[in-house]
């Protein structure tokens, strides 16, 4: 005789009849007694556990341990400690770049190309040249924010000319009107910027999604707004897959990040000896990987995005996109002690002082980290002006608005522009 299927095993089941519970039971004990009181913490009552947990011991591979003496010696290991710390690493590729477009702006040229990162992604940018180059110029990777876009990415820092109304409400929001990768070409700099892992043109679209189209220029604002919300629903579903396929999501944007300059260092226009990069918020997050994770970076510039860690765990969680966070790396390393492993090159850091991201305290402590990393390092890391580490505070809310670009800027051209 066959076995009962699932479903008549179900029926039983439910069909059976309860147990009577013997009248003399004694009640079940009481839950254990527990202190109510509010937190006002992002994880409630379990937030005094996770901060016994975190404790306030000195990062292990933070230059400023004792043990450390020499920074050259120290940046290798740090370095690599960051990397595992990130993930898989793809085997090296040729960016095997495709000109999809080329368009004379005015005073520059825009190229929209494809490359290669890794052997399975083909990644879109904007490749930005000013005219009339006579010899290899300066070069900025500008990275773009987060800011609930996900339906753009490359363009939330571009001037397109004729920009998606929903741009022209970021750029404004955002970057003041200015969006800095246009502002940058337009001073004399070659700038790419590519569409990170899932934005823009590598965005999620969901089977439901599917009749909108690809083509973003036909969307209203309310279908942008809507494909928003289910993009961002599934960012947990991103490290998830990721996790699973044994990855992270943070380690994905890094590593295309660190291709893009290994794309740009074979532009004709560009002199690989003089490469920068800068971003705000979600971007900020990127340049301090970057500025700290790869060498050929002579200028790092991080706007909006740097504290310590510990003072967030209470109320700036729920602030912040699953991307921001690398699994284990804070057992090792704060975040200044990773974008510093960049010392003694130049680092500029820019800070909002009204920014409702990070807590004052800890974007306070992280520019003092920094600082007493680059006084530890040596002579060479020290200098001032455009030299060194710089940090600015501005009394503002989270945005890189125009006066804050201007002093990027005329920081880049001190470091990255020959002296006339």
């Amino acid at each position: 005789m066959d076995a009962p299927s699932s479903l008549t095993r179900r029926s039983l089941l439910a069909s059976a009849a309860v147990p009577a519970l013997p009248q003399d039971l004694p009640a079940p004990l009481p839950d254990l007694p527990r202190p109510l009181y509010p937190t006002a913490a992002d994880s409630g009552s379990i937030y005094p556990l996770i901060e016994k947990m975190a404790g306030n011991q000195l990062y292990p591979l933070s230059f400023l341990n004792k043990d450390f003496t020499s920074f050259d010696a120290y940046r290798d290991r740090a370095r690599t400690a960051v990397l595992d710390a990130l993930g898989s690493r793809p085997a090296p590729v040729q960016p095997n770049a495709e000109v999809l477009d080329r368009r004379d702006m005015g005073g520059y040229f825009r190229e929209k190309i494809l490359f290669s990162t890794t052997p399975h992604f083909r990644v879109p940018a904007y490749v930005l040249i000013p005219k009339n180059l006579k010899d290899p110029a300066p070069a900025i990777v500008d990275l773009h924010s987060h800011g609930g876009m996900f339906l753009f990415g490359k363009e939330k820092v571009t001037d397109l000319g004729r920009n998606h109304p929903a741009m022209t409400v970021y750029h404004q929001e955002n970057y003041e009107g200015r969006p800095t990768a246009t502002a940058l070409v337009r001073r004399g700099y070659v700038v790419i910027t590519i569409d990170a892992f899932p934005f823009g043109e590598r965005r999620i679209m969901m089977d439901a999604d599917l009749g909108a189209g690809y083509e973003r220029s036909k969307y209203s604002i309310d279908e942008v707004r809507r494909m928003n919300r289910v993009c961002a629903s599934k960012e947990d579903t991103v490290v998830k897959s990721l996790t699973y396929a044994g990855l992270t999501w943070p380690g994905v944007v890094t590593w295309d990040d660190m291709r893009t300059v290994d794309y740009l260092a074979t532009r004709p226009e560009v002199d690989a000896q003089r490469i920068g990069c800068c971003g705000v918020s979600f971007g900020g997050w990127r340049s301090l990987l970057l500025s700290g994770l790869d060498p050929r970076i002579q200028a790092g510039c991080v706007a909006g995005f740097m504290s310590t860690v510990r003072p967030m765990i209470r109320r700036h969680m729920d602030t912040h996109s699953f991307v921001h966070f690398i699994p284990l790396l804070h057992r090792l390393m704060d975040l200044p002690d990773v974008v510093a492993l960049r010392c003694p090159k130049p680092l500029l850091v820019l800070q909002c002082r009204r920014d409702g991201l990070f807590p004052l305290s800890g974007m306070a402590a992280a520019v003092e980290k920094i600082a007493a990393i680059y006084r530890k390092a040596g002579p060479a890391s020290r200098t001032v002006g455009h030299g060194g580490f710089t940090s600015r505070f501005y009394d503002v809310p989270h945005i890189f608005n125009a006066q804050m670009q201007d002093d990027a800027f005329a920081w880049f051209d001190g470091i990255l522009k020959p002296m006339a």
